[in-house]
């Protein structure tokens, strides 16, 4: 998020990433709380079960938000794009282990060629960012927790989509404003010199806006699909990102290697995209074998 001078020219980019959470974090629980209030949804009100029900669930879902808006702007958006693909081998790994889940070799392929694009475009990168690259793996890490632990928890008998989303928010919006504040985060936020700029205020509330209806939209997609699905279908609207990026911007480096490694990502996306549409991609649970021996021995 940045804001212009005088002459038009940028002045410098709002220095809070872990402020522009806690903005986020403010954002859905008073969206869900007056929808709740005004019976648009429903949620189960708050009781001492409820931390239980969802831990480790909020750790994890501020370890995301912090890591991803750290990781912004270190990298250029090709090589930010080919880096978050990562999230789906760990996504596949934490289902299988986590939720017992089996997948068709035509998937576990599929998932293969976007890791091995990854790895050649992010190998040949010539604008290397340690930083950058440490922040954006840690947010894959989160990420494939967040969507795996969101798919166990969002079960509709238990807190449901809106639950998840609303005491996620409450119980960490609090821890984040202590970490703001300790790491002077806060204190560079309320430095910041626009707070008076109507451009920069929009900006940042549709921002906090933005950023309820990306987790409300992932959870949403959870619920109705697998946690690998949500996590490659969020890979592949980056297709466009990744190639604009190339063309505008002016931080992309291009080199042979680095751009195959880009065109191999985004064809293993788009082949599990068609193997999801064509239905083969259904999880396969590990009962599901048995009780086909044993309809066909009967």
């Amino acid at each position: 998020m940045s804001v212009k001078d005088n002459q038009g020219k940028p002045d410098h980019h709002f220095p809070s990433p872990i402020f522009l959470g806690i903005g986020q974090m403010t954002a859905t629980i008073l969206i869900l709380y007056v929808s709740k209030l005004n019976k648009i949804i429903h949620f189960p009100d708050f009781d001492k079960s409820i931390p239980v029900k969802l831990f480790p669930l909020p750790l994890i879902y501020v370890g995301n938000h912090i890591s991803g808006l750290s990781s912004t702007g270190r990298l250029s958006l090709p090589m930010f794009t080919v880096l978050r693909k990562f999230t789906i081998p760990l996504t596949l790994l934490l289902e299988i282990i986590i939720l017992g889940k089996r997948y068709p070799l035509s998937i576990i392929v599929s998932v293969l060629a976007i890791i091995l694009g990854a790895f050649i475009a992010a190998g040949s990168d010539l604008a290397f960012n340690l930083e950058g690259y440490t922040f954006v793996l840690l947010n894959d890490i989160f990420t494939a927790a967040n969507g795996v632990y969101t798919k166990q928890k969002i079960d509709p008998k238990e807190l449901g989509k809106y639950g998840v989303l609303f005491y996620n928010a409450c119980f960490m919006v609090v821890p984040t404003v202590i970490i703001s504040f300790s790491t002077g985060d806060f204190q560079q936020a309320t430095d910041f010199q626009h707070w008076t700029n109507f451009l920069f205020i929009f900006q940042f509330l549709l921002s906090c806006f933005l950023g309820f209806l990306l987790m409300y939209s992932t959870v949403l997609c959870s619920h109705y699909n697998s946690a690998l699905t949500t996590t490659v279908v969020g890979a592949i609207k980056n297709i466009s990102i990744a190639y604009i990026g190339m063309l505008v911007g002016g931080d992309y480096i291009f080199s042979v290697l680095n751009f195959i490694g880009l065109n191999i990502c985004m064809a293993g996306g788009l082949r599990y995209s068609f193997l999801t549409l064509r239905g083969n991609s259904k999880p396969k649970q590990p009962g599901d074998e048995e009780n086909a021996l044993l309809e066909s021995k009967s």
